[in-house]
């Protein structure tokens, strides 16, 4: 094993060797199988997109990976060894860190007391805080992600948005983390402040961290990412490499791919720049024509959605 020289984390020698593998992953409750035979390879210095829409299962995967919950099929490796997490607190101490959408901020909390929550130092008999140590390590974990707070006593309600998420990646990065899980880290943010998002990413790709990017957005997976995983329904559509695949594919699946072309045929007849006049009295619209065939897949789609 080596050592990162940014994070002091230690990697396998080989970096080829995956850090996380999930093999034919399932997780079911009772008879909802919220997903199934999921594959994913996380390997030091990548960063694997696993992107889907609403009910794909990316939030069932995410409680997987971070301990939340125990999967009830398949094999999780980390670093070639079975695991299973009880808690969050176990895939943690084995180098297993996720940042939610939330964060898991106080924003009235400074940053470097925000930095260090439920981890903080002490010193003396007494135990006092050594308030001193937290911000000295706190302005130099967040200067390694190349982001400088003058004031680290500035509540967290204050930062940005992209600020913030450095703060939670480099407090991640700094109590061990091998692996980080970013569950929509741009979701809620626009262009300018996604772009410092995406950047950190970066700076945690080169720290030697297998970075795992949950995203619904394809143009942010693919400025970022190296490997590409497409969750549809709680299954994988789409597993590829970023050098077998383009954002065009990678949208175009993302959509909805070969259904969506398919749909494209059936609507041609339909002419969508048609403008009709407007009716007198109350207007009356007649329901689409679906086949016995058609009615049983959206029945199933929406009890898999649910």
């Amino acid at each position: 094993m080596t050592a990162s020289i940014e994070t002091g984390i230690e990697m396998p020698d080989n970096p080829t060797t995956p850090i996380l593998e999930l093999m034919d992953v399932g997780k079911s409750y009772g008879n909802v199988h919220a997903v199934r035979g999921v594959n994913i390879t996380v390997r030091q210095g990548e960063v694997t997109c696993v992107l889907g829409d609403n009910g794909a299962g990316k939030s069932t995967l995410i409680k997987v990976i971070a301990g939340l919950h125990d999967y009830t099929d398949g094999e999780m490796r980390v670093n070639g060894e079975i695991r299973h997490f009880p808690s969050p607190r176990v895939a943690l101490s084995s180098g297993i860190a996720t940042v939610y959408q939330d964060l898991a901020l106080a924003p009235l909390m400074s940053v470097w007391r925000n930095f260090f929550l439920g981890n903080e130092m002490h010193k003396g008999i007494l135990g006092t805080l050594d308030t001193k140590s937290m911000k000295r390590i706190c302005g130099t974990e967040l200067s390694k992600m190349g982001i400088v707070i003058p004031d680290l006593d500035r509540p967290v309600a204050r930062l940005s948005g992209g600020q913030r998420q450095c703060l939670a990646i480099a407090r991640a990065i700094y109590f061990g983390a091998k692996v980080i899980i970013l569950d929509e880290p741009t979701a809620a943010l626009g262009v300018k402040q996604s772009g410092v998002v995406l950047k950190y990413i970066v700076k945690a790709r080169d720290a030697g961290l297998g970075v795992i990017f949950i995203t619904h957005n394809p143009h942010h997976a693919y400025l970022v990412g190296s490997h590409f995983i497409i969750l549809k329904l709680g299954r994988v559509v789409l597993d590829e490499h970023r050098d077998r695949l383009t954002l065009e594919q990678l949208t175009t699946e993302m959509s909805g791919g070969q259904e969506l072309a398919d749909l494209s045929h059936e609507l041609e007849s339909m002419d969508p720049a048609k403008v009709v006049a407007p009716t007198q009295g109350k207007a009356h619209v007649a329901a689409p024509e679906l086949s016995r065939d058609e009615l049983a897949e959206v029945v199933a789609e929406e009890k898999e959605t649910e």
